[in-house]
C-alpha cells in the first residue's frame, strides 16, 4: 500500500500539477526605461549643449582644485614649518626705545619704538582680552584662520560705500593682522631700505598680497596654537605715540601693567588697534573715550560684560597717568634727545634709560605762566611766540617751553634753535667786563650825545631809549635804566675784544658783532645760552654748560653707561665782580626798568632787552635759587607792537618765578654792595670817535686809574 501510493498506485495515475513558476527578475540592461521625449530643434540642441558644458566645467574644477589643494597645502606646510617658536615674534621693532626720567627718577617722557615687555593671552587683564576679540575678531577661537563670513561682509560694505572691494574694510581675521604684522616673516634691512619703505610694504593691500596673507595665516594656525597667535599680536600691534605691544601701551597710557587694567583702560586701548594715532588719548581725550564706550557696548553685546559692568565702565572713563597727561616731554624730551650721543637716542637698537634734571612741578609753572599771560594780556589772534627757559646756577635745566603750544613734540624750539638779537640784555656783560678790571658800580659815566666815526660805515650815533640824557651816572645806574651810550663808552673804553672775551666765555659763543653796537646787543644768541650766562653771574662768576642729561644706562643695567658731572666750568670774573654785578642787577628789577617782575618780596636780580624795532624782547634774570630767560617776539621777525623787555617778557617771568617758589623760603641774593670809598670816572670828553676815547684812556691812566682798551686782563689797582 505504501508502495503503491510511492510508487503508481491510483494516486500515481493523476499526472502532477505543475506549479507555476516564478517570474523571473528581469535584467536590469533588459528594462525599458520609461521613454522622454527628445526635444527636437535649436532648443533641444541648446539644452544638450549647456549640460555638456557644465558636465566638462565640473570635470575640470574638481581637477584644478585638487590640485590647487595639493598646492595649498604645500605652500601651507612650507610656511608653517619654517615659522620660528612663537617666543622669537614678541618684540619685532626696528628700533630701540629711550624712556626719560625726571630729576626724581619718574618717567615723564618716552621716544622710539617703547616694548614694554612680553605678555600672553594668559597673563594680560581678561577684561583687555575679551575687548581685543569683541573688537577684532568675534570668531577667533572658531575659524581656521580665514573668515569668508568676514571678508564677503567687507566686500559688501565697501562696494555700498562706493570704494572698491578691497579698500577700506577688510574683514581680516586676527590671525590675518598678525600675518601682516610679521611682514610674512620678511624681516627689516636698514641696508636696502628705510623703515618707512618697510612698513609700506608691509601693508600693501594688493590681492597678491592678500592671497600671501591667507596662505601665511593658514600656515599660523597650523604651527601655533590660538593663544599663541593672540600673544603675537597683542606684543607686536603698534598703539600710538610709540608705543609696540599692549604691555607698553598701557604703561605709557595708565602707569600700569596690561595685567591690571580694568574693562573702562582695556577698552581704550583695544580702540587703539583701529586707528592709533586718531584715537591716541594723549591726542584727543574725548575722542578716545567714545571709541572706549562703543567697545564696551561690543562686549555687552557678546556677554563679556554684564549690564552692571558695562555701565560701571561707562560712568567711570579711563584716566590718563600724570607722565601721559604730559603727552611726551615736548621740547625739553626733544633737546635732550638731540644733545645726547646719536647711537644712544636718535638711532638706538637698544632699550636706554635717561635720567634728566627736569623738574615736573617748574615744568608745570612754565607752562602755566604761559598761558595765563597769554589768555589775559595779549590781543586774541595774536601770532606772537613766546619761550621760556628756567635753570640752576649750575646749569641743570629745570624746565623748557620753546613755543606757545606746550604739549608737543618734534616741533620748532625757539628756547634753543632760535638765534635772536639780544638787546639790553647783552649790557651785563659789558659791565662784568669793567668790573673784571676792578672797576666799582659807583664808578661813573657820562650821559651825553655822542658819535663814533666807524670805519667804511662812517658817523654812528647811538641814543637813549627815551630819546633824553641824564648827565653823569653811575654804573648802576646806567644798567638800572638800560641808558645805551654809557654802556657803548664803557665798552669802548674797557675794549671791545675784552667784551666779547668774557660774553664768550660766559657761553654766548655765536659771531658777536666787532663793532660799538656790540655793547647794544647787536649780536643774536638763543635763549637757553643766555640763561646759561645769566646761571654764570648767579653762580659767582663761573661759566656754566647749560645741560639736561644727568646719566645713561641700558635697560635692566644697575650702573650708567655715561654720567654728567654737572655744567659748571672755569672761572670767567673774579667772584667779588660777579656780587657787584648783582648788586646792579638787583636795581634793575627793584628801582629800573624790570620792576614788573617783582613778586612775593624777594630779592631779584635781571635785565631788560629790546631790539630794534622791537623785533625781540627779553627778560632774563634770577633769585637765589633759579635763573629763568624769557623771549618773545615773532618767527618771522615782524615788529612786536607796543612789547618791550620790561613789559610781557617781564610778566611772564614774574609768573613762571612766582609759581617756581610757592612754599620756598625768602632767601638773599649773594650780592655785594660796593663800597663809599673813592668813585672812578670814566667820561669822555665833548670830543667824540677814536681821538675823544684815546683822550680819555690817558686821561684815566695818568689818573692812576686800571683801565685798558686792549683785550687784556691788568690787575686792577686798589
Amino acid at each position: 500500500m505504501v508502495a503503491d501510493k510511492r510508487y503508481g498506485g491510483k494516486a500515481a495515475a493523476k499526472p502532477a500539477r505543475k506549479a507555476k513558476a516564478k517570474p523571473k527578475p528581469a535584467r536590469r540592461s533588459q528594462r525599458k526605461k520609461p521613454s522622454r521625449p527628445r526635444r527636437g530643434g535649436l532648443i533641444g540642441l541648446g539644452q544638450r549643449l549647456i549640460r555638456w558644458v557644465i558636465r566638462l566645467i565640473w570635470r575640470v574644477v574638481w581637477r584644478v582644485g585638487l590640485v590647487a589643494g595639493v598646492v595649498l597645502a604645500l605652500f601651507v606646510g612650507y610656511y608653517a614649518t619654517s615659522l620660528p617658536p612663537a617666543t622669537e615674534l614678541l618684540d619685532g621693532r626696528a628700533r630701540g626705545s629711550v624712556t626719560l626720567l625726571d630729576h626724581e627718577g619718574r618717567v615723564f617722557a618716552w621716544r622710539g619704538d617703547q616694548f614694554g615687555g612680553a605678555v600672553t593671552a594668559q597673563t594680560v587683564s581678561p577684561h583687555l582680552k575679551n575687548a581685543i576679540i569683541a573688537t577684532e575678531d568675534r570668531r577667533f577661537y572658531r575659524h581656521f584662520g580665514l573668515s569668508p563670513r568676514g571678508i564677503a561682509s567687507a566686500v559688501r560694505i565697501n562696494l555700498s560705500e562706493g570704494r572698491g572691494p578691497l579698500s577700506g574694510h577688510g574683514g581680516s581675521t586676527i590671525t590675518q593682522q598678525t600675518a601682516k604684522l610679521l611682514c610674512l616673516g620678511v624681516p627689516y634691512n636698514p641696508e636696502t631700505q628705510s623703515e618707512a619703505e618697510y612698513e609700506t610694504e608691509c601693508r600693501r593691500g594688493t590681492i597678491k598680497r592678500k592671497a600671501s596673507e591667507a596662505v601665511y595665516a593658514l600656515a599660523m594656525e597650523v604651527k601655533y596654537s590660538k593663544d599663541e597667535i593672540l600673544t603675537i599680536y597683542m606684543n607686536r600691534a603698534f598703539l600710538g605715540a610709540g608705543a609696540r605691544g599692549f604691555e607698553a601701551a598701557s604703561q605709557r597710557y595708565f602707569g600700569k601693567s596690561a595685567a591690571n587694567v580694568d574693562a573702562a583702560e582695556a577698552a581704550m586701548l583695544a580702540g587703539l588697534l583701529v586707528a592709533p594715532t586718531r584715537f591716541a588719548p594723549t591726542n584727543d581725550l574725548t575722542r578716545s573715550r567714545n571709541r572706549a564706550a562703543t567697545i564696551l557696548r561690543l562686549m555687552n553685546e557678546q556677554g563679556f560684560l554684564s549690564d552692571a559692568e558695562t555701565k560701571t565702565a561707562q560712568n567711570n572713563p579711563a584716566e590718563l597717568s600724570e607722565a601721559a597727561e604730559a603727552r611726551s616731554g615736548g621740547y625739553f624730551a626733544d633737546w635732550v634727545m638731540s644733545s645726547g650721543p646719536e647711537f644712544f637716542t636718535r638711532k638706538t637698537t637698544e632699550d636706554v634709560i635717561i635720567r634728566t634734571t627736569l623738574d615736573q612741578r617748574i615744568q608745570r609753572s612754565a607752562e602755566d605762566a604761559m598761558k595765563w599771560v597769554f589768555a589775559n594780556k595779549v590781543r586774541e589772534g595774536s601770532k606772537a611766540q613766546a619761550a621760556i627757559v628756567v635753570m640752576s646756577a649750575d646749569g641743570a635745566v629745570r624746565a623748557m617751553v620753546g613755543g606757545r603750544r606746550t604739549r608737543v613734540d618734534g616741533a620748532f624750539n625757539r628756547a634753543v634753535q632760535a638765534k635772536r638779537q639780544t638787546g639790553s640784555a647783552f649790557k651785563p656783560f659789558v659791565y662784568a667786563a669793567a668790573l673784571d678790571l676792578g672797576y666799582s658800580p659807583n664808578d661813573t659815566v657820562e650821559d651825553e650825545p655822542l658819535t663814533i666815526d666807524i670805519p667804511g660805515s662812517g658817523p654812528w650815533s647811538p641814543r637813549n631809549y627815551t630819546n633824553r640824557y641824564y648827565g653823569t651816572v653811575t654804573l648802576t645806574r646806567a644798567l638800572q635804566d638800560s641808558l645805551n651810550i654809557p654802556a657803548v663808552k664803557v665798552s669802548e673804553f674797557v675794549g671791545r675784544d675784552l667784551v666779547r672775551e668774557v660774553a664768550t666765555q660766559f657761553g654766548l659763543e655765536s659771531d658777536l658783532a666787532a663793532g660799538p653796537a656790540l655793547a647794544l646787543g647787536a649780536s643774536e644768541s638763543t635763549l637757553i645760552n643766555m640763561t646759561g650766562a645769566y646761571a654764570g653771574i648767579l653762580n659767582g662768576g663761573s661759566s656754566v654748560t647749560p645741560y639736561g642729561l644727568i646719566d645713561l644706562r641700558l635697560l635692566d643695567d644697575k650702573e650708567p653707561l655715561m654720567e654728567t658731572g654737572g655744567g659748571i666750568g672755569e672761572r670767567v670774573i673774579p667772584e667779588e665782580a660777579a656780587r657787584q654785578l648783582i648788586y646792579m642787577m638787583e636795581k634793575v628789577v627793584s628801582q629800573g626798568t624790570g620792576q614788573r617782575a617783582q613778586f612775593g618780596g624777594r630779592e631779584l636780580a635781571g635785565k631788560t632787552g629790546t631790539t630794534q624795532a622791537a623785533r625781540d624782547a627779553w627778560f632774563v634774570g634770577f633769585s637765589a635759587d633759579y635763573v629763568a630767560g624769557i623771549w618773545m617776539g615773532y618767527d618771522d621777525n615782524t615788529p612786536l607792537t607796543g612789547v618791550t623787555g620790561g613789559g610781557l617778557p617781564a610778566e611772564i617771568w614774574r609768573e613762571t618765578m612766582s609759581r617756581v617758589h610757592e612754599g620756598m623760603p625768602l632767601s638773599p641774593l649773594p650780592m655785594m654792595l660796593p663800597g663809599q670809598g673813592e668813585t672812578r670816572d670814566t667820561r669822555t670828553p665833548t670830543g667824540s670817535g677814536p681821538v675823544g676815547l684815546l683822550e680819555s684812556l690817558l686821561r684815566d691812566i695818568l689818573g692812576g686809574g686800571g683801565g685798558a682798551s686792549s683785550g687784556t686782563r691788568p690787575q686792577p689797582e686798589r
